[in-house]
């Protein structure tokens, strides 16, 4: 296991930015009533955000960092470090995090990089944008993480169109007295339960990339579009999720009653509290978002955090338990100290 710890780096500030355009698992034309039920009950999806057509998630993790420079709570020339943690950049190159340091107006001293992460996005990023902060003299830094998943969605399988949403968040780091601790796993044995295997390097876009193959099910697809396996993505989370935690924790030196929330990635409700009943977290600690957004990818903790609570249920010293898994198979889990958080509100994209 990899577990890194950092020190006198703290999260500030939370902003999450999701699309307009709201759709609704019950429309799903594709389900029979006992599947929409079925579907329902194990995943807790009942409504998505889907982007239009020219948005990028760049354009909703921009919206989302604005909204500290508009509230006053920091300023650009403050960040000295932008990440931006992502499966849909705008461009195969440069980074977008490399357009982000420009249409935020960030200066040229700027370190700005792009990561290629999902599920477990938010925690590699933090665990990232703090060690480069403890090792150096930059004051504040901005994590973007953030997807727009649904150009990748075949629509008549039924097992991926109606699970994932789009969502951009933006995370303000500060110099601060806290430790925080990372635990970092992979397993790429696992990496073809959630891929889209055509387009890349590896499979060119050719004549048949974007042909639709019948297989079974419910299930049609291209080979651009998401394959998941959710069997598979269920037994391996099932198997590492917990053993993460518990290891974090201790390393940490926390118990678990200390912890004031478990915030996990919103990949599946059932799938999620299988998890959270094997570590015995109490429901009140758990928030939950995947019934108004779906699995929104490396935003889901953050968005979680901005949509569930408010300033004042997050002020003074609170100890958060991150935890995000699934696609690579990479996971990882942190413990992470605040004071007096500052949360947006999430705010709704308009172009």
């Amino acid at each position: 296991m990899s577990v890194v710890k950092t020190s006198g780096v703290q999260i500030e500030a939370i902003s999450a930015c999701v699309p307009g355009k709201i759709v609704k698992t019950e429309d799903y034309p594709l389900f029979t009533k006992s599947e929409l039920k079925f579907f329902q009950s194990g995943t807790g999806v009942k409504e998505r955000r889907f982007a239009d057509n020219n948005v990028c998630a760049s354009d909703l993790c921009e919206r989302a960092a604005r909204a500290f420079f508009d509230s006053g709570i920091t300023k650009p020339e403050e960040i000295g470090v932008i990440i931006f943690v992502t499966q849909s950049p705008d461009y195969i190159l440069p980074a977008s995090a490399i357009l982000l340091q420009q249409r935020l107006q960030l200066g040229k001293n700027v370190l700005a990089f792009d990561i290629n992460l999902g599920c477990s996005g938010y925690i590699y990023g933090l665990s990232v944008i703090s060690s480069l902060m403890t090792a150096s003299n930059i004051e504040k830094g901005l994590l973007l993480c953030g997807d727009v998943s649904s150009p990748s969605l075949s629509y008549e399988d039924k097992s991926v169109y109606p699970l994932f949403g789009d969502a951009g968040t933006a995370t303000l780091l500060r110099k601060g007295e806290v430790e925080s601790v990372f635990n970092l796993q992979t397993d790429g044995s696992g990496h073809a339960s959630i891929i889209i295997p055509g387009g890349g390097t590896r499979n060119p876009v050719c004549s048949t990339t974007f042909e639709k193959k019948d297989f079974g099910n419910g299930i049609i697809r291209a080979d651009r579009d998401l394959h998941l396996d959710g069997v598979e993505v269920f037994n391996f989370a099932l198997r590492e999720v917990k053993p993460n935690v518990t290891k974090v924790l201790e390393t940490a030196g926390v118990e678990q009653d200390e912890v004031d929330y478990l915030i996990m990635h919103q990949a599946n409700k059932l799938m999620n509290e299988t998890v959270r009943k094997k570590m015995k977290f109490p429901e009140e600690k758990v928030p939950y978002s995947i019934d108004v957004y779906g699995n929104t990818s490396s935003a889901s903790i953050p968005l979680t955090i901005a949509h569930c609570f408010t300033n004042e249920e997050l002020s003074g010293k609170k100890k958060l338990l991150l935890s995000g898994f699934g696609v690579g198979y990479s996971w990882g889990s942190a413990i992470v100290q605040t004071d007096n958080l500052k949360v947006i509100p999430v705010i709704e994209f308009d172009e």
